[in-house]
């Protein structure tokens, strides 16, 4: 276990290294990605326009080996755009035309422009890793990791995405403005004057080393303490009374399973990412906020006084004993 670990740590550390060549800081979302794609999750990632959102999951694609594929959402996108059809021609007969859904990393950008319709249609995929085609389902390229973006500043032509596909992302990342020191090296290697391959970004891991790690991590130890933990965060956002959680108050919904499984296999995932072969509580709280953040439903009141999910989850973390 220890030198597989170590081993591991070497492939992880080595994917970082290589992403460091184009992207510039945002270390924790960098973290989350490569967290999120080692657990076999998806992603979604909240963040203004030009700070690097495509370029990083193009970077982490090239970096481990795998497929890009990239859909930009508009109002009159269709789900037939995102899996594909099923066409007919006189001298082929009935064919499948496979869609861009059909890759190893694919980044759905601005997924809240398009209909709940057209987003739906990421459902299958994301959570079965199949697309149905006509009367056909096809298996999607393993693994099969999503980034989606969301613009938080825009207002009109956006759509609320569905709780129900809310849920099966495993993590909600916060993309923020780089620091002032940042900046001045993205004003000197930006993506806007130099191509792609200038950066000689090159692969590092393969899939199959990939995947062979996402099923290493159900390997790592959880005990029944920690496990106990993980329970008790998830049942105070349902119950934040019992827990004397003041910003309860402001708690629409909790977490559903979905919750508990996601702090259970990100605190392995995390585990492993810090030469462990067990999970600590402290794993989990690393992991918390990006698996909750977007898993807790805020009333109008708590939203109107500008309270957080983030500020929710910090007071549970802060009060819910350790084991």
């Amino acid at each position: 276990m220890k030198e597989k670990i170590k081993a591991y740590q070497k492939d992880i550390l080595r994917v970082k290294e290589e992403i460091s060549k184009i992207i510039v800081g945002q270390e924790e979302v960098v973290n989350a990605l490569i967290r999120a794609v080692l657990a076999d999750g998806h992603v979604l990632v909240e963040g203004i326009p030009g700070i690097a959102k495509t370029l990083l999951v193009k970077t982490l694609s090239n970096v481990m080996g795998g497929q890009f594929s990239r859909i930009q959402f508009t109002v009159d996108l269709l789900p037939t755009d995102i899996v594909g059809i099923t066409s007919y021609t006189g001298d082929k007969g009935f064919y499948t035309v496979k869609g861009p859904i059909f890759a190893n990393f694919l980044l759905a950008d601005e997924i809240n422009r398009a209909p709940p319709k057209t987003q739906s249609a990421l459902l299958e995929a994301m959570q079965e890793k199949q697309a149905t085609i006509g009367k056909r389902t096809y298996g999607l390229p393993l693994p099969f990791f999503v980034m989606a973006t969301q613009n938080p500043i825009e207002s009109e032509g956006v759509y609320p995405l569905p709780k129900a596909q809310i849920d099966r992302f495993l993590f909600k990342a916060l993309m923020g403005y780089p620091s002032l020191e940042q900046e001045k090296t993205i004003l000197k290697q930006n993506i806007s004057l130099k191509r792609f391959e200038e950066f000689k970004v090159k692969s590092v891991i393969t899939m199959k080393r990939v995947a062979e790690i996402q099923q290493f991590i159900h390997k790592i130890y959880l005990n029944e303490d920690v496990e106990r933990y993980i329970v008790n965060l998830v049942d105070a956002t349902r119950h934040p009374h019992d827990y004397k959680i003041g910003l309860g108050r402001y708690i629409e919904w909790g977490g559903s399973p979905r919750a508990s499984i996601g702090l259970f296999i990100a605190s392995k995932t995390q585990a492993l990412l810090c030469g462990k072969e067990y999970v600590t509580p402290q794993f989990v709280k690393d992991v918390a906020h990006d698996v909750l953040r977007h898993r807790i439903l805020v009333t109008y009141e708590g939203r109107a006084e500008g309270v957080t999910t983030d500020d929710i989850i910090s007071e549970m973390l802060s009060k819910i004993p350790v084991p």
